[in-house]
């Protein structure tokens, strides 16, 4: 398997981070922008994208603040590579932007955050935000 290389984008997003963080958080959430569905069971979100599904493991959130999900194997052991979502608020303006950290093939981390752009885009939409 070839290694990953981190990258981080970063998005404006103009909404509260209280709702905001109800979209990064929660299945329901997730589903109606990030992938086609998300179910979870415990601490293991599935995430379902037309006929493909990947399972992660919500390693850590902080409310409002951020998460961070592990992907994981087969046998739901965690895997070297995450995504992390962070909202970050500025303290003078109160902007709000939505910081992602993720892992991608070095040939491909164009294509990621173009998939990044994409879905942030739709979330944007859901939030009003545009």
């Amino acid at each position: 398997m070839d290694v990953k290389v981190r990258y981080e984008i970063e998005f404006p997003i103009n909404s509260s981070p209280q709702l905001l963080y109800q979209y990064i958080s929660t299945p329901s959430g997730l589903a109606e922008w990030f992938a086609d569905d998300v179910n979870s069971r415990g601490e293991f979100f599935t995430f379902i994208w037309n006929d493909s599904e990947e399972k992660a493991r919500l390693a850590s959130k902080k409310s409002g603040e951020k998460v961070k999900f592990k992907w994981v194997d087969t046998a739901n052991k965690d895997t070297e590579y995450f995504f992390e979502l962070h909202i970050l608020e500025d303290e003078l303006t109160k902007d709000v932007s939505l910081l992602i950290i993720d892992f991608a093939d070095e040939d491909e981390i164009d294509e990621a955050k173009q998939l990044w752009e994409n879905q942030i885009s739709d979330l944007k939409h859901l939030l009003g935000s545009v």
